[in-house]
């Protein structure tokens, strides 16, 4: 099964997700900083989009912005664009954690990686793969990704939590 999204709304989606997060990092008593280097070129090859600090160190973390959360599953992306044969944000980012966030109920799920990403690629065949076209200019690309649900990660990989925001 397919689904069509416009590129405008992935970048509305994944504005929203990020200015939601890094709104709520902010507020943590224990953040120094909050630095959004989703344009940065150096970052976004290694699939990073907010670099957090603490009295603890940095913490490298990918936002993943989701408009549906009513399937109760989570999409982890294998491939960005099928036709170039480019891999998903998850199985590349070098991130510590991966930030998943449902815009419209304000859930946040965080995902250890690559703790996540290699529990993952062991049990991927038990998760249904589904694909989604974006438009661009004349033609499409066609993202690919497995629903993975909520309550499977949860059990499954020690370290997952949600936070409602």
């Amino acid at each position: 099964m397919t689904y069509a999204y416009s590129m405008d709304d992935a970048v509305q989606v994944a504005n929203q997700a990020a200015a939601d997060i890094e709104a709520w990092l902010w507020g943590k008593s224990e953040t120094i900083s909050v630095v959004n280097v989703e344009n940065d070129p150096d970052y976004q090859r290694r699939d990073i989009d907010l670099i957090w600090t603490t009295h603890n160190g940095e913490t490298l973390i990918e936002i993943k912005g989701d408009r549906w959360n009513k399937t109760r599953n989570l999409f982890f992306e294998t491939h960005s664009n099928l036709e170039r044969n480019t891999p998903g944000c998850f199985m590349y980012t070098e991130a510590n954690w991966l930030f998943y966030y449902f815009v419209s109920t304000r859930q946040l799920y965080k995902l250890p990686m690559p703790k996540t990403r290699e529990w993952f690629l062991i049990t991927i065949r038990r998760f249904r793969e589904r694909s989604t076209t974006t438009p661009v200019g004349n033609g499409y690309y066609t993202t690919v990704g497995r629903l993975v649900p909520i309550t499977t990660v949860m059990m499954e990989v020690a370290g997952v939590k949600m936070v409602q925001l």
